[in-house]
């Protein structure tokens, strides 16, 4: 159990410097208590009193990496249950399995190409689940050897036969692996082989008692890079269990299940397996192994993924500047919006369909919308003026007309002043622009 606010505060310096950013030590102590704050903000904190508190102080989800380099992925160190609490830190992990008795280059390859770029966020998949599926452990190293050839992506070896694992170890100890899985049989020996090899282990229980009490016995052999299964596949067993997981970690502090987690699809329909893999994402699974390789499939998947990990506090928005669409000149027309990103990407988008190259000026407007930044006095006539001048937008163009959005057509008069431009009122919607660019600049 981690320590509460008034025990924690016991051990804090009580000087109410505020430099911590909060108004009294007492304050800092139930922020730090709920895994709100960091104890390294307190300044005066003695070394006695950091290891006094150090159970507080951790993250009530110890963080754990698999792979190596730009390939690694992180999971864990979450402190919410609600993403609107504060946010969620490190998005779920897509992994899709690969048997070592089907064609290996052709499943790695298809899983390679799984990468797509949309409304300017990169997408793309994280990891091979490399299943031992014959049951050979030569069978299953020669495979790995194989996937290892064709991808530089994390690996998590799937495997009930130790020495299955340990030959697909020689091809893949340097890329640290997930090992899967410790049970209630094997877990002394599955511990041993993951510290030998300095791979992660995920356990594997028949349900959330017998998970913890494995996790603990895991846990006193001094290792901790452990990633938990509570062993359900029905998927709203899976939901209750995974949530029962988060819960405890977080505002139990119950550090038996303070791990990330993983779980595997088992529809076999790729529509169905969309559903049942988004729900996971949802609900806080760490690793989610998957069948699938069809890209229709990993772009909605990847795109819910993005927005359950976006910071709900931080809006998503593009870098404010003069954008070229298409092989821009000094006649080229010019648009104007804000930085959010799905406004400007909708208009860049119609922008492209016209076919008449085009600069986008995106103003800094902290990432809002059109009307909602024009309500906050962000997307106004002086700073639309002074983005005009900032990207030299005079330089790229001969012209001096700029088409603002239909919605802040109050601003038309007011930018001409501020500007010198002559100011077009564009339609009130992104998808008119097309018949719009016909009729002004065709």
């Amino acid at each position: 159990m981690g320590l509460t606010g008034l025990e924690i505060f016991k051990n804090l310096p009580k000087t109410n410097c505020k430099e911590c950013g909060f108004p009294t030590c007492l304050a800092f102590a139930m922020a730090l208590a709920n895994g709100k704050t960091s104890l390294d903000l307190c300044p005066y904190v003695s070394d006695e009193a950091k290891e006094a508190l150090a159970s507080a102080a951790a993250p009530p989800i110890h963080m754990v990496k698999v792979g190596v380099g730009e390939n690694e992925l992180e999971m864990g160190d979450e402190s919410e249950i609600f993403r609107h609490d504060k946010r969620f830190n490190h998005p779920t992990v897509i992994a899709i399995e690969v048997k070592d008795n089907e064609d290996i280059e052709a499943k790695v390859d298809a899983i390679n190409q799984l990468e797509f770029d949309h409304v300017g966020q990169h997408y793309e998949s994280n990891m091979v689940a490399l299943v031992n599926a014959s049951g050979d452990a030569a069978t299953f190293k020669a495979a790995a050897e194989k996937a290892a050839a064709k991808t530089e992506k994390a690996f998590a070896l799937i495997s009930d036969d130790l020495a299955a694992l340990e030959a697909a170890l020689e091809v893949l100890a340097e890329r640290r692996p997930l090992l899967y899985a410790a049970n209630k049989d094997n877990y002394e020996k599955m511990t041993e082989l993951a510290k030998a090899n300095n791979a992660v282990l995920a356990v594997k229980g028949e349900d959330l008692d017998s998970l913890a009490e494995l996790v603990d016995k895991i846990v006193a052999m001094d290792f901790r890079d452990i990633v938990l299964d509570p062993g359900s596949r029905e998927v709203g067993k899976v939901l209750v269990d995974m949530t029962q997981l988060r819960r405890q970690a977080v505002k139990k502090k119950f550090r038996s299940f303070g791990y990330p987690t993983i779980t595997f699809t088992t529809k076999d329909d790729p529509q169905e397996e969309l559903v049942q893999a988004g729900m996971y994402v949802a609900k806080y699974v760490s690793i989610v192994v998957m069948k699938t390789a069809k890209r229709e499939i990993h772009l909605p998947l990847m795109s819910w993924r993005a927005n359950v990990y976006t910071d709900p506090q931080k809006p998503v928005a593009v870098e404010p500047g003069a954008h070229e669409v298409g092989e821009v000149d000094e006649n080229s027309p010019v648009y104007c919006t804000t930085n959010f990103s799905l406004t400007y990407f909708l208009v860049e988008g119609e922008v492209d369909t016209t076919r008449i190259p085009s600069y986008i000026l995106s103003v800094d407007t902290g990432g809002i919308s059109v009307l909602t930044a024009y309500a906050d006095n962000k997307f106004i006539a002086e700073s639309i003026a002074k983005a005009i001048k900032e990207f030299g937008l005079e330089d790229k163009v001969k012209h001096r007309k700029i088409v603002i959005p239909g919605g802040v057509a109050v601003l038309k008069g007011e930018l001409e002043e501020e500007s010198g431009w002559d100011v077009i009122v564009g339609p009130r919607e992104s998808a008119d622009i097309p018949k719009f660019a016909k009729e002004q600049f065709a």
